[in-house]
């Protein structure tokens, strides 16, 4: 058999099971299952989770088969939260669920929605939200139905999403607050308060938002709101989270305590806190966007998520996008290893892991969301590459999820330093696993494509600076 027709029959292996992991819905396509594990309980993996879904939404999309995009789109809106939040174990209006399933009772058939109720620790989802817009935006670029998103009920979806992200708030910035756990990263993690992932899904959900609104009084307002808040957002994630060899010399030499308006360190973060790995590790043609920022606190872990949608949504400016692939490139085996790609590096250990996880035995270092390696972040990682004209980088990686993810049956995670141990805990033949193959694929293969989850710079007129 040649490359190419093993090539073929993977691919064709893939949509297989990717065609096998739908979920019909009144005997439509609504989304596709987390995982077809037969060799574990399904547990929740027998739902279709928002973020699960987007990278096979993505595949149907380029592959002409938008159906299940806009009945998953449809059916959504009509789970999304619309009652103001009384009780404090409900969630607040304009929340899309985390996930979903179909139920029978007799001959009939509903969906049941998951809020967080059901979630370990009983965490909302943030992102759902925000993919929800984003998908909405790729379905609209890939089929030219602008019809969809114009109807009165899609309008209104849109407006308490946005009603949700910019409602008054405690805070001085631009960015989101949100606890530990409400995004991928979905377990206690220290990603609580402004953490990358969410500012980065935050801002590309803006710009699609201002896109899918219809002019009116009312849409005015809104993008009005918008505008203000995308500028500032911008200005602020570039200007305060980017980490470079310059701006590691910067913060090393901050003063503390500074009061007053026109001081260098805003956020007072003392040069103590930055950690010995990262003097070593960050080379001098590399860069990237730290993971979290707050009061007295940076974050300086390299989380792969939020910088890649970086590069997609250009909150990362063209120079930063280049220093975040440069840093790929520098500290590949680190970062992409022999499963790409790492969610965050470092791993917590020891007394560090302790505090801050606590104790939780399934983010032990190098595993799951504590320096595992995901497959699904592929497409991410080929699309920004793409984008950018880091083609090479593209091809290398999807060469190494080839020669591994088919045999190994599509696993959810990879453990260890560089991704060689399938996880411990990880689910077989996982959705997203076999999509984000699929999606990066179909992106090598055709790139105009990566207009569907990739965003032009917005205008620096836009907002204020802090």
């Amino acid at each position: 058999m040649t490359a190419i027709d093993k090539n073929d029959q993977q691919d064709t292996q893939a949509w297989k099971l990717l065609e096998e992991s739908i979920i019909y819905y009144k005997g439509k396509p609504i989304g596709t299952v987390a995982a077809h594990d037969p060799e574990l309980d399904a547990l929740n993996y027998d739902q279709c989770f928002f973020r699960d879904f987007v990278p096979s939404a993505l595949v149907f999309l380029m592959a002409g088969k938008p159906e299940i995009v806009r009945n998953f789109l449809v059916e959504t809106l009509k789970l999304q939260s619309h009652e103001k939040q009384m009780d404090c174990f409900e969630p607040g209006a304009g929340l899309m669920p985390a996930s979903f399933k179909v139920e029978h009772k007799g001959d009939e058939e509903f969906l049941v929605a998951d809020f967080g109720e059901h979630a370990i620790a009983r965490v909302p989802p943030i992102d759902s939200c925000m993919w929800w817009i984003i998908l909405l935006r790729a379905y609209e670029k890939s089929t030219g139905d602008v019809e969809l998103a114009r109807q009165p009920d899609f309008q209104a979806g849109i407006k308490l999403i946005l009603d949700l992200c910019l409602v008054h708030r405690f805070s001085m910035y631009p960015t989101i607050l949100v606890p530990d756990g409400a995004f991928m990263i979905d377990r206690r993690m220290g990603v609580y308060e402004h953490p990358l992932e969410i500012q980065v899904l935050f801002y590309a959900a803006l710009i699609a938002s201002r896109e899918l609104l219809l002019p009116s009084e009312d849409s005015a307002t809104y993008i009005t709101k918008v505008n203000g808040r995308l500028g500032a957002l911008k200005y602020h994630v570039r200007n305060y989270y980017w980490i470079d060899l310059q701006r590691l010399s910067e913060i090393y030499r901050y003063k503390g305590d500074e009061f007053g308006k026109e001081v260098a360190n805003k956020f007072n973060i003392y040069p103590e806190s930055i950690p010995h790995w990262l003097t070593e590790w960050l080379p001098e043609e590399g860069g990237y966007l730290a993971g979290n920022l707050g009061p007295g606190r940076m974050d300086f872990r390299f989380f792969a998520l939020g910088n890649l949608m970086a590069i997609l949504s250009s909150l990362a400016s063209d120079a930063e996008s280049e220093s975040i692939m440069n840093l790929f490139a520098e500290r590949w085996h680190d970062l992409m290893g022999y499963m790409p790609v790492k969610i965050c590096y470092p791993a917590l250990e020891g007394l560090e892991w302790r505090m801050t996880t606590g104790c939780d035995p399934k983010n032990t270092a190098w595993s799951y969301h504590n320096g595992g390696n995901w497959p699904v972040l592929l497409w991410l990682f080929v699309a920004a590459a793409q984008k950018i004209g880091r083609v090479e980088l593209a091809e290398k990686a999807i060469a190494i999820v080839e020669k591994r993810l088919i045999t190994d049956k599509y696993p959810e995670y990879y453990d260890g330093k560089n991704g060689r141990l399938i996880g411990r805990e990880a689910r077989l033949y996982q959705t997203w696993s076999i999509a984000g193959l699929i999606a990066a694929k179909q992106f090598m293969s055709d790139p105009e494509q990566i207009k569907l989850i990739s965003f032009a710079e917005i205008s620096d007129s836009l907002g204020c600076s802090l």
